[in-house]
């Protein structure tokens, strides 16, 4: 099984099509994953690396589903102003204001808008080409710093959902896209190659276990 983990393999997800009333149970399902099993925890850390407790600042968050990355940023930094940025209209309706529905290829703002932008879980979606051209353009929208945190590619947390369905009420969707997502994933050398190629000359990628993670911040 493992050889199977050697190249990011990219299929249709499910979530995103589903009628808001499918979807909203999936979507709880993801905030559960993200707040007990590391995802929410990785964002912190990573952006404590590059923001301190009281500081006041603007950070866009791409894909950001129903909020609860926003959420919990607001949690640990009072005085930060968080953008919620999704595409679709359904995933993005729970989530805080401000939100603004738009194409991530096509960002609706000026250069170094937001002091960062955040994307999680939301790169594995693409092709290695179409992330290319979506770090530029995340890396251009930010003033201070692009951060990253994403499903890093490995048989254990492609297991992981199928394996604990049952005792966690997993929904149907949430492991099928779950498995799917972990195969379209990266590994920190992946990520960081992909970062070279869009132009960003220096960048720290990290690994976070067991949370199977990984993260990237690329500093202006």
């Amino acid at each position: 099984m493992l050889n199977v983990f050697i190249r990011r393999v990219i299929k249709p997800e499910l979530l995103d099509h589903l009628p808001p009333d499918e979807a909203r149970p999936n979507l709880a399902d993801l905030i559960r994953i993200n707040q007990h099993f590391g995802g929410h925890s990785v964002i912190l850390k990573t952006l404590a690396r590059v923001a301190q407790r009281d500081e006041a600042f603007s950070l866009l968050d791409i894909g950001s589903a129903s909020g609860d990355t926003a959420r919990t940023i607001k949690a640990t930094y009072p005085r930060s102003r968080v953008v919620s940025f999704d595409y679709n209209a359904t995933n993005i309706a729970a989530a805080p204001r401000p939100k603004i529905i738009g194409n991530a290829f096509a960002l609706p703002f000026a250069p170094a808008s937001f002091d960062y932008v955040l994307c999680s879980l939301f790169l594995h979606h693409f092709q290695n080409e179409q992330v290319v051209e979506l770090l530029r353009n995340f890396f251009a929208a930010a003033h201070k710093a692009l951060l990253v945190c994403d499903l890093e590619r490995n048989v254990i947390p492609f297991l992981f959902l199928p394996a604990t369905k049952y005792v966690m009420n997993w929904k149907k969707v949430t492991v099928h896209d779950g498995m799917i997502s972990v195969r379209a994933s990266f590994t920190d050398e992946e990520l960081k190659s992909l970062a070279e190629q869009a132009g960003i000359a220096s960048c720290e990628t990290s690994v976070h276990r067991p949370a199977f993670r990984i993260s990237m911040i690329a500093r202006k």
